[in-house]
């Protein structure tokens, strides 16, 4: 099929949703699609094989997009409109595969040229714009309306996961829905290891990830200050985020007595991810919002470490207490999971070993091939059918 891909996010970036785009693009291309990517103005070649790449031209003070919404990733999407339908219009295309916020854009392509479209929930927009703003939750069930329509319009749609899943069928139960979950990135690690080795003096509870309030960084933090009492070696290492959020959360720990004990390296390059997990005595998912499972949950539950998550949605519709130490989200219990996994190895091990194994089985890059292509496949049946 000839399908134009509608990303609403600088690409390329390493964060979750462009990640997953990447992946995307490269398994629909190695299939023998055709893939054209619209995306926005920031980020970095990707030097993807087969996929033609246009980018938004937007004023050049707009700078920075952030993950999850924002002003900046607004007034983009504004310019997104113009520059889809011009490629609409020239009448390559059997499908546009439309990411999050896009689907809107591409309803209304369906509308004018009569091509069908993909939905790519990679979350649920209306539980965001509440979660981050929560002066705009008055405008949630619009956004629910909107999404509830870009479902039913849709040829189909792809959920990252099984909550994002239930929301795509509570609005349209007919609608076809390809439960497409993340994969670990760590058999895609190319080159050799870098050679920065996290010598701290103790083992290490890491966290890997960007430093939005959401992701729970706070609780973390409280959650080690109590449980170093109890493991006077252990510290805390945190991988990610830009140097205002490493900044302010540095203060937060040194406000916490922490301020020997608690690391903020800020980024590392996503190819090395594995070289940094296995230095860790203990993986943390401290999440306390959103809906979808974190991309960083299928390597961590790769990389040999046990994980600690908090018992939310957004980590048990994959986690459960056989490949990981599930916890309330409260510091009094992420420091009682912490002292546990931290106090026995064994348990680490066993958590660990089962944690991979239900990743070859569940959530391998060969199951993930499976379920798009198969996806495509009826995509292609149904849609190339109903134009001919």
């Amino acid at each position: 099929m000839r399908i134009l891909l509608l990303a609403p996010h600088p690409f390329f970036q390493e964060r979750g949703t462009p990640i997953a785009v990447r992946l995307l693009a490269s398994v629909l291309t190695e299939a023998g699609h055709q893939v054209e990517m619209l995306c926005y103005h920031e980020g970095q070649d990707p030097a993807l094989a087969g996929v033609a790449i246009h980018r938004i031209r937007p004023p050049r003070w707009v700078r920075g997009v952030p993950p999850g919404p924002s002003w900046q990733k607004a007034l983009c999407d504004l310019y997104m409109w113009p520059a889809a339908k011009r490629l609409a219009a020239s009448g390559r295309f059997d499908l546009v595969h439309a990411v999050e916020e896009a689907a809107f854009l591409a309803r209304r392509l369906r509308r004018l040229y009569g091509l069908p479209y993909v939905y790519d929930m990679d979350s649920c927009l209306s539980q965001q714009m509440a979660d981050k703003y929560p002066l705009a939750k008055p405008l949630a069930g619009l956004m629910a309306r909107l999404e509830g329509g870009a479902v039913r319009a849709s040829a189909g749609v792809v959920a990252v996961c099984r909550a994002l899943e239930e929301v795509a069928r509570a609005h349209d139960a007919s609608t076809r829905v390809c439960r497409l979950e993340d994969i670990s990135l760590l058999d895609q690690e190319p080159g050799p290891a870098p050679q920065e080795r996290l010598e701290f003096g103790g083992p290490l509870v890491m966290y890997v990830g960007n430093l939005e309030p959401y992701q729970g960084i706070d609780l973390l933090l409280e959650g080690f200050a109590l449980a170093a009492a109890q493991q006077p070696q252990a510290q805390m290492v945190v991988i990610g985020g830009g140097p205002s959020d490493v900044a302010r959360y540095q203060a937060r720990a040194n406000s916490l007595g922490l301020a020997q004990r608690a690391h903020f390296l800020g980024p590392r390059p996503q190819a090395h991810l594995g070289h940094y997990l296995r230095q860790a005595a203990v993986l943390a998912s401290p999440r306390i919002q959103g809906q979808n499972t974190p991309m960083k949950i299928y390597s961590y539950l790769d990389s040999g470490r046990p994980l600690l998550a908090t018992r939310l949605p957004t980590h048990t519709q994959v986690l459960d207490d056989q490949i990981a130490m599930l916890v309330e989200p409260e510091p009094a219990e992420l420091a009682r999971g912490l002292a546990a996994l931290l106090g026995d190895v064994e348990l680490r091990e066993r958590l660990a070993a089962a944690a991979r194994q239900r990743v070859a089985e569940h959530y391998s890059l060969a199951a993930y091939r499976r379920k798009l292509l198969d996806f495509y496949r009826d995509l292609e049946t149904r849609c190339l059918g109903e134009g001919a």
